[in-house]
């Protein structure tokens, strides 16, 4: 894994030497798109419908909103908005009563990035993001409110590779911090169905290498993609340190690959398609993916 790190950086980094970034650096207005879409499929079968068919109503809600700007001729702050929740409805089999919604999408993310460019190969920046959920539905009857929580700052060099009218990509490497609060639901043992909340957090820093890339394909159809890789070098709170097999797995890098390919049929018609890739070895010792499918209306401001 740590071979492959140093082959993907020492490729991007090569890459960046047979392009060449932007130079018009000319404070401006704020550039903002805010994009808002609705996706959702509805069957039903009535109490006397036979072959165990039962219906359901899904639907997903998305949100994404950009805010950039060059505020002088060294500073410029980029902002990026994801908000995305979606639940299932289900009809029993036997009978077709719709039962207590469950959730299917919920992800809230928030990143800036401040670049300071002084005009040389590679510029330094500052940048953060939080992310969290709606709430996590672990436990149905016990809703934690924006849990898992996590936040993360760091510092570094980036680059421009190119920056044209249908392709950006860009890449940094730097120093992060994170920190994680994870709320648990716990069972009162003399009373059955009565919860309480405890919390645990965990600190760590590393090294953080970020690749985003918006390519469009066609005037109608875009591809987004950020890959992450974070390498932790400390930690603390360490939730496995008493697993002798597992504490050290935290070492281990960390991938988020995040993608997501859009086509507008029409003014407010479109299809998206997107996918995640995560491996983070203190949570599954195997790749995580998800992947989500939508058709609905959209608004682009």
């Amino acid at each position: 894994m740590k071979r492959i790190l140093l082959i993907l950086i020492l490729t991007s980094w090569e890459c960046a030497s047979a392009y060449g970034a932007d130079s018009t650096n000319v404070p401006g207005k704020w550039q903002t798109t805010l994009e808002a879409g609705l996706a959702a499929a509805q069957s039903s079968y009535s109490d006397n419908w036979g072959g165990g068919q039962s219906g359901s109503i899904n639907w997903v809600a998305n949100l994404h909103g950009v805010a950039n700007r060059q505020l002088t001729s060294l500073v410029r702050t980029e902002n990026d908005l994801k908000l995305q929740f979606g639940q299932t409805h289900n009809q029993t089999d036997s009978t077709k009563k719709w039962q207590t919604p469950i959730k299917s999408s919920d992800r809230i993310r928030f990143d800036t990035v401040w670049k300071f460019s002084l005009r040389a190969y590679v510029d330094p920046y500052a940048a953060g993001y939080v992310e969290t959920e709606f709430y996590d539905a672990t436990v149905p009857a016990h809703k934690l409110a924006l849990s898992p929580l996590e936040f993360s700052e760091s510092a570094g060099i980036s680059r421009d590779i190119t920056k044209t009218a249908s392709t950006k990509l860009m890449t940094r490497l730097g120093f992060a911090l994170r920190q994680k609060i994870i709320k648990t639901s716990v069972a009162d043992p003399v009373n059955p169905g009565i919860y309480s909340t405890a919390t645990s957090r965990v600190n760590d820093g590393g090294i953080e290498w970020v690749t985003d890339l918006t390519q469009t394909l066609h005037k109608s159809l875009t591809y987004t993609s950020k890959l992450t890789v974070f390498k932790a070098l400390f930690i603390s709170n360490n939730p496995l340190e008493n697993d002798p097999d597992r504490k050290d797995f935290w070492k281990t890098p960390s991938v988020n690959w995040d993608n997501i390919l859009t086509a507008n049929v029409t003014k407010i018609v479109q299809v998206s398609l997107a996918w995640q890739l995560l491996y983070d070895k203190p949570i599954s010792l195997s790749g995580r993916f998800r992947q989500t499918l939508a058709l609905g209306v959209n608004w682009k401001m």
